[in-house]
C-alpha cells in the first residue's frame, strides 16, 4: 500500500460516514457507506479478496475522501445520492429511464382526477408512481364508473360560474358529469366524492362501500328499483376491485415490503406498498452485481433508492432478513402469520420476475444465460473452474446379467448426444458396482488421453462414497487426480459427495445447479438402461435360437437379419426358411418348432 494511502486510512474517524475512492485520473471509482469509516476502509487493504473485481478496485485506489454524517440513515441517503450523481464504475447502479405514471387530484375548485407523468409542485395531490399503466387505467375507469366527475379544464371559479360563462357539454347529458360548470352541483357534494376517491386510491374502501350500500337500500325502500340496480352495479365493481387487491389482513396499513433473491451475477428485488390491507404499488427490478455484493447489501441499496423514488413515507418495512437502515425506520422480519405471508408474496414476485428474465435472456442472449448458469454451478459445487464440459457415469446390471455402463456428456449445460458412450463391462464378473465404475472411468479417460481429446472440467458418478472412491482410483491410475473435479450424487436424498470429505453437500432443492446435476444423472441412467434392455433382449432371442440342435451362430445371424425376431422364425414356412438358410438347415429349424405337429 502507498504511504499516502496508509496515512489517509490512519487518520479516518471511527464514526458513521461515506467514503469515496479515486483513481490516478482523480475520477471517483467507488462510493461506500460505513458505521465506522476507519474499520470499513481499512478492511479493503488488509483482507485477501476472493472476488477479482474487488482486487482490481483496490489496486486502482490512489486517493480516499470521506464525509462524516450523524447517523447511518444519513449515510445511506448520501451514498445513494452520490452513486446517482457520479455513477462510479464499481458501484451497483439501479437504472431507471422510465417516466412512471401518477394519479393527480388537481388543486382547483371542482378538482379533476387524471393520469400524468409530470409532477408539478402546485399544491395538487399526486399518488404513485405506478409501475404499471394498466393499474392506473383500471383505477381511473373504476373512479369514472363510481363518481361523475368533470373532465373539462375550465376555470370554474365562483365568478365564472355565477356569470354563466360555460354551458354543460355532452358529458352532462350522458350522465358522466353533474354540470358543475352551470352551478348544478355544489362544491360540498363534489368534494365529498373527492374524499371517497382519495380513500379508494389509498386502498381504503370501507366508507365508499357503506355509502353505496345505504343508497341502494334507500332507493329500494322507495321503490326506485332502477336506481337501486345502478348502485348495486357500482357496489359490485368496487367489491370486485377490492377483492383483487386485498391482502389477508386488512389491519396491515402503511407498510413497505421488500425482498430479494439472487444468483452469482444478479439480484432480483421486489417492492410492495400495503395500505389498508391492499397492495397499491408493486415494483420488481434486476440488479447487476459489481463486486460480489451480498443480498443484504443489495437489499439495503434497493430499499433506500425505491423509498426515495416512490416518495414513500411508510414508518415500517417488512423484510425477509435484518437490514441495517438506521434507527428512524422500523424494520420487521416477520416469522409467521399474515405478515410472513406478505413477505413470501413479495419473494414469489421476485422469483417469477427472475424466471421471466431467464426466458428472455435465453432467447435474446443465450451466451449470457450459459455464463450465468456456469458461474452458479461453479459456486454451488465449489469448483475451481466453470464446468463447461461435464461427464456423468452410471452402471446397469439387473440381477447381475449383462453388466453395462453409460457415459453422458453435457456441454454448456446442455446434452451433447453425439458424445454419449456405452460400455460393456469386460473385467468384472457379477454385479460389482464399484469395480465396474473403476473400469469404465479408467477406459474412458485412457482413450481420451490417447486420442488427445479435451478432458471435462467435472465428472459426476451416480452413487455415493463407494462409487466416488472407485472413480477416483481410476483417475489416480491415469495421473489425473486434481486435474479433473469429480463428485458423486446419491439418489436417496440427493447428497453430493466429494473426495476425502465424509460429510455430503445438500443443494437447495429448487436450485438450477441441482436440476442440471439431476438431469445429467437421470440421462445417464436412461441411456444405460436402454442399452442394457436392448442387450438383454438380443441375448434372450439368440439364446432361444441357440437351443436348436446343429445350428451355428452364423445361421442364427442370417435368420435374424431375414426375419427380425425369433417369433417370425418360428412362424416361417419351410420354403421361406430354405430361401434364407438352405435346404438341410431349414429342415432342422422347421422340425425344431413343428415336431409335435409332424
Amino acid at each position: 500500500m502507498q504511504a499516502s494511502l496508509e496515512l489517509q486510512i490512519q487518520t479516518l474517524p471511527n464514526t458513521p460516514g461515506v467514503y469515496q475512492y479515486f483513481d490516478k485520473n482523480d475520477v471517483i471509482i467507488y462510493v461506500g457507506k460505513a458505521k465506522n469509516l476507519k474499520k470499513r476502509v481499512s478492511s479493503y487493504f488488509t483482507k485477501t479478496h476472493e472476488n477479482g473485481k474487488t482486487r482490481v478496485l483496490v489496486k486502482n485506489i490512489v486517493h480516499i475522501k470521506h464525509i462524516v454524517v450523524n447517523t447511518e440513515t444519513d449515510a445511506l441517503l448520501l451514498e445513494n445520492n452520490l452513486i446517482k450523481k457520479y455513477k462510479p464504475r464499481y458501484n451497483v447502479l439501479l437504472k431507471d429511464d422510465k417516466s412512471y405514471p401518477w394519479l393527480c387530484i388537481k388543486k382547483e375548485r371542482f378538482p379533476r382526477v387524471f393520469m400524468t407523468r409530470r409532477v408539478i409542485k402546485d399544491g395538487s395531490e399526486y399518488y404513485g408512481p405506478y409501475t404499471s399503466i394498466k393499474t392506473v387505467r383500471i383505477l381511473l375507469d373504476l373512479i369514472k364508473e363510481l363518481y361523475p366527475l368533470r373532465t373539462c379544464n375550465y376555470d370554474l371559479s365562483h365568478q365564472n360560474v355565477n356569470e354563466g360563462k360555460y354551458k354543460v357539454c355532452l358529458e352532462y347529458h350522458l350522465k358522466n358529469c353533474k354540470g358543475a360548470c352551470e352551478g348544478l352541483e355544489t362544491t360540498a357534494q363534489y368534494d365529498a366524492s373527492i374524499v371517497e376517491i382519495r380513500n379508494i386510491i389509498k386502498g381504503n374502501f370501507k366508507e365508499s362501500l357503506e355509502k353505496f350500500q345505504k343508497m341502494m337500500l334507500s332507493y329500494a325502500s322507495n321503490m326506485e328499483f332502477e336506481e337501486a340496480q345502478k348502485i348495486k352495479e357500482k357496489l359490485s365493481l368496487l367489491s370486485n376491485y377490492q377483492s383483487k387487491s386485498t391482502i389477508v389482513n386488512p389491519s396491515i396499513n402503511n407498510v413497505d415490503v421488500f425482498s430479494i433473491i439472487s444468483d452469482e451475477t444478479h439480484g432480483y428485488a421486489n417492492f410492495l406498498k400495503i395500505s389498508n390491507g391492499s397492495i397499491i404499488q408493486s415494483h420488481t427490478t434486476e440488479i447487476k452485481k459489481k463486486l460480489d455484493e451480498t443480498d443484504k447489501e443489495l437489499l439495503a441499496l434497493f430499499i433506500v433508492e425505491i423509498r426515495q423514488r416512490f416518495d414513500s413515507q411508510s414508518p415500517e418495512i417488512y423484510v425477509p432478513f435484518k437490514v441495517d437502515l438506521g434507527e428512524e425506520l422500523k424494520v420487521t422480519v416477520p416469522k409467521l402469520g399474515d405478515k410472513k405471508r406478505i413477505v413470501e408474496l413479495s419473494e414469489r414476485n421476485a422469483k417469477y420476475y427472475r424466471m421471466e428474465q431467464f426466458k428472455q435472456v435465453q432467447i435474446v442472449d443465450p451466451d449470457r444465460h450459459v455464463k450465468r448458469i456456469m458461474a452458479q454451478m461453479k459456486k454451488d459445487l465449489r469448483l475451481q473452474v466453470e464446468p463447461r464440459h461435464i461427464e456423468c457415469f452410471d452402471n446397469s446390471n439387473i440381477q447381475g446379467t449383462n453388466p453395462v455402463a453409460a457415459c453422458v456428456v453435457f456441454k454448456d449445460g446442455k446434452p451433447s448426444k453425439k458424445d454419449y458412450r456405452h460400455y460393456n463391462i469386460k473385467t468384472v464378473v457379477g454385479p460389482d458396482d464399484f469395480s465396474s465404475m473403476e473400469e469404465v472411468v479408467f477406459r474412458r479417460y485412457k482413450r481420451l488421453l490417447a486420442e488427445n481429446q479435451p478432458l471435462p472440467q467435472l465428472i459426476i458418478v451416480d452413487g455415493g462414497k463407494g462409487q466416488l472412491s472407485s472413480g477416483l482410483k481410476a483417475l489416480d491410475d491415469l495421473g489425473l487426480r486434481g486435474k479433473i473435479a469429480i463428485i458423486g450424487i446419491a439418489k436417496r436424498l440427493e447428497e453430493i459427495y466429494y473426495p476425502g470429505d465424509p460429510v455430503p453437500l445438500y443443494l437447495d432443492k429448487k436450485s438450477e445447479t441441482l436440476k442440471i446435476t439431476q438431469y445429467l444423472r437421470n440421462e445417464a441412467h436412461r441411456f444405460g438402461i436402454t442399452f442394457h434392455r436392448n442387450k438383454r433382449s438380443k441375448s434372450a432371442i439368440q439364446s432361444e435360437l441357440e437351443l436348436i440342435p446343429d445350428v451355428g451362430k452364423q445361421t442364427i445371424t442370417t435368420l435374424l437379419r431375414t426375419f427380425k425376431s425369433a417369433k417370425r422364425v418360428k412362424e416361417a414356412s419351410l420354403d421361406e426358411l430354405k430361401a434364407s438358410i438352405g435346404h438341410s438347415r431349414a429342415i432342422k429349424v422347421h422340425r425344431y418348432y413343428h415336431q409335435e405337429k409332424e
